[in-house]
């Protein structure tokens, strides 16, 4: 007797297609075994029908964005069994609303990064790096935008202190590249160095207690207390500042320096997109935000552009 291919089947041969080609797909991943595992479950034959997709994205008690996310996920999946059996349904993709919508980012401005570096370097310190580790972390992601997952992946090997430049490894999208350091990134990255070698036998760069790899929801709560102690409330659409904002005001800030200095953006676009390791350059539109001091230039730029009949009545 011939085993009957179920939907999960057809979803791990799918998952193992889209990995073979270097998605990681994590979390999608899991969700979308729990679709088909709900399929299997109400015993569904045949190709998959919209009808049978929102009923399970539509499952949860959660907020619209959560369920149109669940929905966006098992399309790519329903795209591919349609180009297979060309029967199975492909549902629109704002059919629950929009999964991906972009909130305005916190963007720090210089006193707020000066500040945030010299209270990370006041911390208690509970172990002896601490205060040394968050000051250098945060000036770090402020003066690279690196990702926090980046900064925190960082082996001591990945450091290149000689020539003031960052290895970093099979990030997202599972891409390697180089970062650059400014001098003054690489003499602060240096100094941490130097107190950091006093701990034996680490491997990671940023360490915390008893010198292991300094833990991603560690640094977030320390982040929220320095907050707190700041005083601080954010200029974008969330409640508070992020750490991620840090990457946000980076690309912002990079814009507006080449702008100042007379670059053409259009053709540097692409390197800052390279930098910040983008898969493709509309991901760096993403970061950009339209700030008073970026507005102020742009705006500038295009009174000389419109000449001496700017604004003149006809």
């Amino acid at each position: 007797m011939s085993h009957r291919i179920t939907i999960l089947d057809r979803a791990k041969e799918y998952l193992v297609h889209r990995r073979a080609l270097g998605f990681a797909l994590e979390v999608s991943g899991v969700l979308l075994l729990q679709f088909a595992r709900f399929a299997d479950r109400a015993k569904h034959r045949g190709p998959l029908t919209a009808d049978l997709m929102l009923r399970w994205a539509s499952l949860p008690k959660a907020s619209p964005r959560y369920r149109a996310e669940r929905l966006s996920i098992i399309r790519g999946f329903a795209r591919h069994l349609a180009a297979e059996d060309g029967q199975s349904q492909v549902p629109d993709r704002h059919l629950l609303g929009k999964n991906h919508e972009r909130l305005q980012p916190h963007i720090y401005s210089d006193q707020q990064l000066r500040d945030l570096v010299l209270a990370a370097g006041k911390l208690s310190p509970l172990y002896r790096l601490r205060p040394h580790t968050y000051s250098t972390l945060f000036g770090l992601l402020a003066s690279t935008g690196l990702r926090i997952s980046e900064a925190l992946n960082l082996q001591c090997d990945h450091v290149d202190l000689v020539r003031g430049v960052l290895r970093i490894e099979a990030t997202k999208f599972c891409k390697s590249r180089w970062v650059p350091l400014h001098p003054t990134t690489t003499q602060a990255l240096r100094r941490y160095a130097h107190e950091r070698d006093h701990e034996p036998g680490a491997q990671a760069f940023f360490v915390g207690a008893r010198g292991c790899r300094l833990p991603n929801r560690t640094v977030h709560g320390v982040f929220r207390r320095l907050c707190e102690q700041l005083n601080w409330s954010s200029n974008g659409a969330m409640p508070k500042p992020r750490i991620h904002d840090l990457r946000h005001t980076f690309a912002c800030r990079r814009l507006l320096l080449w702008y100042q200095r007379g670059i053409n953006v259009d053709h540097t676009i692409a390197s800052l997109s390279t930098y910040l390791g983008h898969g493709k350059v509309t991901d760096t539109y993403w970061y950009l935000t339209g700030t008073t001091p970026l507005l102020a230039v742009v705006g500038r730029r295009f009174e000389k552009f419109a000449g001496p009949s700017f604004g003149r009545q006809v």
